[in-house]
């Protein structure tokens, strides 16, 4: 019986062989790797990865898509939105020292699942992600560019980021109205852990009026704290690098 793509699921489905064998090529799996594939909806990419690895942990929100793969005897199946997923547990069930991350990501909620991912960043060895093209751009936009904002920040503090390939719309059924791409995503080892939500906050902060110096929006926030540090805020949020933006928030972090 045919699935139906549901749109309150944002669902795409990846149809096109050579375009499937390119991400295949990319994510490299091989056999006996702790994998987690996030939406594999109609098994395009979770087949040959599968072949390759013996096992695959998949998530499915859609209960039938999820009943699909239940009948598949290598795979585990995980039945749940992805937001309320614990990818420690799956690392502690698989007996791994890492796990590895995949998927096409519901373009309707790639940040949020991009942001819940973060806090297991120590627990992962990569991550390879279908996703809008536009919001890859984003990113690993560099500073001083239209693209670099929030996202790029938060994400490049933790993550070394790389676009590896270009999905055009016809590559899935039914077509999205948006270019698609791949990214490789390799979490950096923290010589010194941030404290996450303050690093979230004054990057927010920062953004909050993009165009304007930052001494109106982030130099405020800092003077409220009692900062009494070196900061530049006669510059606009996109100049700052990510490395000012950490460093920023070790030195708010430290006793004083």
């Amino acid at each position: 019986m045919k699935h139906i793509p549901r749109k309150r699921f944002g669902q795409h489905f990846l149809a096109d062989p050579a375009i499937i064998d390119a991400i295949v090529r990319a994510i490299d799996p091989r056999p006996g790797q702790a994998m987690v594939e996030i939406g594999p909806g109609l098994a395009a990419l979770t087949q040959p990865l599968v072949e390759r690895l013996g096992r695959l942990t998949v998530i499915e929100l859609d209960r039938d898509l999820a009943a699909r793969l239940r009948a598949h005897p290598q795979l585990e199946v995980i039945e749940s939105d992805v937001l309320k997923v614990d990818f420690g547990q799956i690392q502690q069930a698989r007996a791994a020292t890492k796990i590895r991350v995949c998927g096409n990501l519901p373009y309707n909620i790639s940040s949020p699942i991009l942001f819940h991912l973060l806090p297991f960043a120590a627990l992962i060895e990569d991550q390879h992600f279908m996703l809008q093209k536009e919001v890859i751009d984003r990113m690993v936009a560099a500073p001083a560019t239209a693209d670099y904002g929030r996202l790029s920040v938060i994400l490049q503090w933790r993550y070394a980021m790389e676009n590896v390939l270009f999905v055009p719309p016809s590559a899935f059924d039914p077509p999205p109205k948006v270019d698609s791409a791949v990214v490789r995503m390799v979490p950096r080892s923290e010589s010194a852990p941030v404290d996450a939500d303050l690093l979230s906050e004054l990057v927010r902060v920062a953004f909050s009026q993009r165009r304007k110096l930052l001494r109106h929006t982030l130099g405020r926030w800092l003077s409220e704290r009692g900062f009494a540090g070196a900061f530049d805020v006669q510059r606009r949020a996109e100049e700052v690098p990510v490395a000012e933006y950490v460093a920023l928030a070790h030195e708010l972090a430290a006793p004083r």
